[in-house]
């Protein structure tokens, strides 16, 4: 079969496709965390004591002595036996933005030959997966092959289920054997425990004594685009680089607006309450989900959750989104831009910060101007966000978020926070040396007797700002959807601790001065202020003038790609910053760099590769031969004296020709490999590379336009992002 009567097929095939027959759920209450070893199972299945050790070590991250830890396996063996595992696994995070797992069975034998299940404390605590074999940036040699995962007590475990048994997973961390991080939640862990400690030395100055451990806390909102695996398995693009590297623009595309929160197709409604009822099963609380922007394109928020339970949640949604999809049918596509033309899909990171005593210490409450502990712990926020600005932008870096940021549909690349009226204000005042009561936002009132009026917010949102407030949190709005969460998590509970500390100096000072409380507040953020308060900006972050005032009028950084993005790993300042912290060492944060690096230089040479491919093997094929047939038909018109007129044969030539240039020119580029280092080689990509890539797809999308349809050997973006 051609690859355009395959296409053709499955219209067909898709248009008569019903939706996957599901079950009606049971009621959440009997579903909820069913398939989940929490603090509520350990209760009914462990001794008082046992469950009091295992609790506290979860809520406060106190050591768990051996005993307890062998206790806690055998009831998580049994528990898991009862629901018909076999296998148990380590679960964790390497630097790749993906999971991995390592399965191994309860099983041993006997002196007699005999099986047994077996499932001990150490166990439990220790696997040993091979350390080299993962992206570790020359932290390990392939010759010192030793890695350990460990146990995270404070992540529950759960069971995965497949059509013909089930898996225990046991969310771990990821070590090499001298100790070094080699995942994304080692960091994590790191980087709270760091926050913990700045935020209470600031507490304690103003005057808290009773402090609970502190946790930052994560709410990420999912974007995603559905795919009918027919329409998918027709596009090697989409199924090896997770985007279309070619395909001209619909006549209809996002213009009318009439996507966004629309009626959600019945096929997509089946398939998103089937993964939430997967999710609830997992303890993940997802509560929201709706048409996005762009045809095909979906979104799904969860309820926020401690950071380190949200990042592993996140991993494991993405996991189950996938699976699932494609038992309905669908090719779930992550990927940031996947179409171009239309909005490309982001994932907010909704993050605050707060502990059982204090509370949401990023919640101004209805009058912040006599918040004193938000204005600081919000200041360290302002801050942080000024001085490690180029480190933000570094740890949302890829490939492929480099297509959405600073287009106008996701915030640019350049760092700044929004405030929103209101306290855009108290911080001016701050400024000038005064705090001044602030209006509220008042009651919203339309006039109308049957419609309730209800509270308005002090203030509006920007959704063209990377760094949002938004009430009682902060949303950093440019993290991509394909991405970990913990990237970004760590380098904002970093640089939060960062501010934190400098605040505690600079309050000691003020307060040995003989300043009280709400005079020592004031002096500390005047200072603040004057000098990280230009990273404060409320207008729009898609505007020219923008661009330019931020850069030359207030010193921020416009860091539009990957290649520039990633040079922050080796500032000094950042070095200092997860040193001084103890978040990462010199060691691991330059195998950041040396990971991401190459993870951005082989995104791009698969991409480059499958360019020269498609257009190579597919789409000049089917220009050649619509040019056959148009010059046969001509020749065969002219025998009988009548001639054809502006057949377009002469654009079609142009335009292949054009094409195939590009593509010798690509092909020449990619050959290139005498590079003097990873920064001079991802310039290479960024520049050389794209911009051939972007001139081959400019040839081929204009002859899917003029070539016969039925020969063209793609699926459209008309059929692909509207039939479901």
């Amino acid at each position: 079969m051609s690859r355009n009567q395959s296409r053709i097929q499955a219209i067909a095939k898709i248009a008569d496709r019903a939706p996957k027959l599901c079950a009606m759920p049971r009621p959440l209450s009997e579903i909820w965390a069913s398939d989940v070893f929490d603090l509520a199972t350990m209760e009914e299945a462990l001794s008082k004591n046992a469950f009091k050790a295992i609790r506290k070590t979860v809520k406060t991250g106190a050591p768990l002595d051996p005993a307890t830890a062998d206790m806690v396996a055998a009831a998580m063996k049994d528990w898991a036996l009862s629901k018909g595992v076999k296998f148990f696994s380590h679960i964790f995070y390497p630097m790749t933005n993906l999971t991995a797992e390592k399965h191994d069975g309860f099983i041993v034998t006997n002196s007699d030959g005999g099986a047994i299940t077996e499932f001990t404390g150490s166990l439990l605590i220790k696997g040993e997966p091979d350390g080299s074999s993962f992206p570790n940036g020359s932290l390990r040699m392939t010759n010192a092959a030793r890695g350990y995962t460990a146990w995270d007590p404070t992540s529950p475990a759960y069971v995965m289920y497949t059509a013909n048994g089930a898996t225990l997973m046991i969310p771990s961390v990821f070590m090499s054997w001298t100790g070094e991080a080699l995942d994304k939640k080692i960091p994590l862990l790191r980087s709270n425990t760091a926050m913990d400690k700045a935020a209470n030395k600031v507490l304690s100055l103003m005057g808290e004594t009773d402090i609970a451990p502190l946790n930052s806390s994560c709410g990420a909102e999912q974007e995603y685009f559905l795919v009918d695996e027919y329409f998918a398995n027709s596009r090697p693009d989409l199924l090896l680089a997770g985007r279309t590297l070619f395909g001209a623009p619909p006549a209809k595309g996002q213009e009318f607006d009439d996507h966004y929160f629309g009626a959600i197709p019945e096929r997509v409604q089946v398939f998103m309450q089937d993964f939430e009822d997967k999710l609830y099963k997992l303890g993940i609380p997802a509560k929201t989900h709706h048409n996005e922007v762009a045809p095909g394109q979906f979104e799904l928020a969860p309820y926020f959750e401690a950071a380190n339970i949200a990042a592993d949640h996140q991993q494991l949604l993405m996991t189950v989104m996938k699976s699932t999809a494609k038992e309905h049918g669908f090719l779930c596509l992550l990927h940031e831009k996947p179409f171009a033309g239309v909005n490309g899909s982001g994932k907010h990171v909704n993050w605050s910060i707060g502990n059982a005593t204090q509370g949401n210490l990023l919640d101004p409450g209805s009058t912040p101007h006599d918040n004193l502990n938000f204005l600081l712990f919000c200041g360290a926020v302002i801050r942080g966000v000024h001085l490690y600005g180029p480190l933000l932008r570094a740890v949302i870096a890829s490939a492929a978020n480099d297509h959405r940021l600073g287009a106008n549909e996701a915030p640019p690349a350049i760092l700044s926070v929004y405030l929103g009226d209101q306290l855009e204000s108290v911080f001016e005042d701050i400024k000038a040396g005064k705090l001044l009561e602030k209006a509220e936002g008042g009651v919203m009132d339309l006039g109308l007797s049957q419609i309730l009026a209800f509270d308005r917010d002090p203030g509006d949102r920007n959704r063209t700002s990377p760094f949002a407030f938004t009430g009682n949190r902060f949303e950093f709005r440019a993290v991509g959807s394909s991405q970990s969460v913990s990237g970004p998590l760590v380098a904002m509970n970093t640089m939060l601790a960062d501010s934190l500390n400098w605040i505690a100096e600079k309050l000691e000072a003020a307060f040995s001065d003989g300043k009280d409380q709400t005079a020592a507040v004031i002096v500390v953020l005047q200072e603040l202020m004057e000098l990280h308060g230009n990273v404060i900006f409320g207008g729009d972050g898609y505007s020219s003038e923008w661009h330019t005032a931020a850069v030359e009028e207030r010193g921020l950084k416009n860091i539009p790609t990957t290649a520039d993005a990633l040079s922050a790993y080796k500032d000094t300042s950042v070095i200092n910053l997860f040193e001084s912290t103890g978040v990462l060492s010199p060691k691991e944060l330059a195998s950041r760099f040396e990971v991401y690096a190459e993870q951005y230089i082989l995104a791009i040479e698969v991409e480059a590769k499958l360019v020269i491919d498609i257009a190579t093997t597919k789409i000049y094929p089917a220009a050649i031969t619509y040019l056959s047939n148009l010059t046969s038909a001509s020749s065969s018109l002219s025998s009988m004296g009548i001639n054809l007129e502006n057949t377009g044969i002469e654009t079609v030539v142009s335009e292949a020709n054009a094409m195939m240039a590009a593509v010798s020119q690509l092909s020449a580029a990619f050959e290139q490999h005498s590079f003097g280092s990873k920064e001079e080689h991802m310039k290479h990509c960024s520049g050389a590379l794209c911009s051939l890539m972007l001139e081959v797809r400019k040839h081929a999308d204009a002859l899917e336009g003029l070539v016969d349809d039925e020969l063209w050997p793609l699926p459209k973006y008309q059929e692909m992002l509207f039939i479901k």
